[in-house]
């Protein structure tokens, strides 16, 4: 589809070792100093330092970017650490906004980095990208990224795309605005979002690392090529990579007809068919009340069974000591097959727990509503690994 004009105007002349820091890109046909000094001028909001945040921060603080802001609202865990290479073993359990500045610092202290401690909301999305030229998505959920989206085209900026699944990896550049009658946005892709359950997380269905490097090197790629005009955006294209034959392919993509304007943003999660009463409404506890209980039972002082309702796989790289594995699809199908307890014939109080709470609190109100007592441990595994004490076995 060709070219676009150049998206940020020039910064001044570049200081002697910004010539020479960036001497190796400046001499590129068509990047100049005048495109440098765009990238110097630009700012760019990353959604997520995880998997694909990490290249895209790493790789944009290297070229110069000027402003990176930087969403998210989570700790480094150390199975990040497999592919989110913007943190290391020394900042796991912290901040990963704090961990990413610390990195790019080290990298170039002359890009400002802003952090946005937070989730991205409905509420805050039109605030958050007021103040950026352009946003990259790293997130992998559905709901994000039809309001990432949204408040993109609200704003009238551009909206860098990526996903990653186990080996494979997409990148497209969605705009609204764009000129020339170009405008494509997410659901000229994706039209309807996926029936709930059927798109696993990176957490439930895993992700080849370097497949995030890869995917990650093309997001900052369309950024700079968007940020400085020189060559031809992913713009009415997605780029589809598959790792295990080693192919790249590309799918056209045209505006839909019967798409309308973004007018608003929306509840993300009801448009995605995706429930999250059941956190509210379903009993839960905390992973201190689960280890005192535990302890209790270790003692012959209490009796429940603790159900891991995640899949085989997810239980044996890291489960709680003294649990019953049972995925959420066989509990939902027969959740009379769950174990009763200790006492023949007498059905135990059930605590379910999963990675981060959402399966457990719906297997917990289906159990309830079959007559069974349950309750859900809040957080998941997730939050039993960063409290004190023992009780993991990996």
């Amino acid at each position: 589809m060709g070219s676009l004009p150049p998206l940020v105007e020039p910064s001044p002349e570049l200081s002697g070792d910004d010539a020479e820091r960036y001497s190796r890109q400046v001499m590129l046909p068509g990047m100049g100093t005048l495109g440098q000094r765009r990238l110097r001028n630009a700012r760019v909001l990353v959604i997520g330092a995880g998997g694909l945040g990490s290249p895209v921060l790493q790789y944009l603080a290297a070229a110069g970017i000027g402003t990176l802001g930087i969403v998210d609202f989570d700790q480094v865990d150390l199975s990040n650490l497999q592919r989110q290479v913007i943190h290391g073993l020394a900042d796991v359990g912290g901040s990963k906004t704090a961990s990413a500045e610390r990195s790019i610092d080290a990298l170039n202290p002359g890009v400002r980095v802003v952090r946005h401690e937070e989730r991205l909301t409905s509420r805050n999305a039109g605030r958050l990208f007021a103040g950026y030229d352009l946003v990259v998505d790293g997130t992998d959920n559905f709901p994000t990224r039809y309001l990432a989206n949204d408040a993109a085209a609200l704003a009238g900026i551009p909206y860098v795309w990526g996903s990653v699944y186990r080996f494979d990896g997409q990148v497209s550049v969605f705009w609204d605005a764009a000129p020339d009658g170009r405008g494509l946005d997410f659901r000229d892709l994706f039209p309807e979002p996926p029936a709930p359950g059927t798109v696993l997380s990176c957490a439930e269905a895993g992700v080849f690392g370097a497949v995030c490097a890869s995917v990650g090197a093309v997001l900052a790629t369309e950024v700079i090529k968007l940020v400085t005009g020189v060559g031809e955006p992913l713009l009415g294209r997605v780029l589809v990579i598959d790792a295990l034959d080693g192919s790249r392919d590309e799918i056209p993509l045209r505006r839909r007809a019967d798409r309308t304007p973004v007018s608003e943003l929306i509840d993300y999660d009801a448009f995605c068919g995706i429930d999250t009463g059941p956190l509210d409404r379903a009993p839960s506890i905390t992973a201190a009340e689960l280890r005192s209980r535990l302890a209790a039972r270790d003692a012959g002082r209490d009796d429940f069974v603790l159900l891991d309702v995640r899949e085989r796989v997810e239980h044996d790289l890291d489960a709680i000591a003294g649990d019953v594995l049972m995925p959420q699809a066989d509990v939902m199908s027969r959740p009379d097959a769950v174990p009763l307890g200790a006492t023949p014939g007498v059905p135990a109080p059930v605590i379910v727990y999963c990675r981060s709470g959402m399966r457990s609190a719906v297997v917990t109100e289906a159990l309830r509503a079959s007559g069974r007592t349950a309750t859900y441990l809040r957080g998941g595994i997730v939050d039993w690994r960063r409290t004190p004490a023992g009780g993991v076995r990996s």
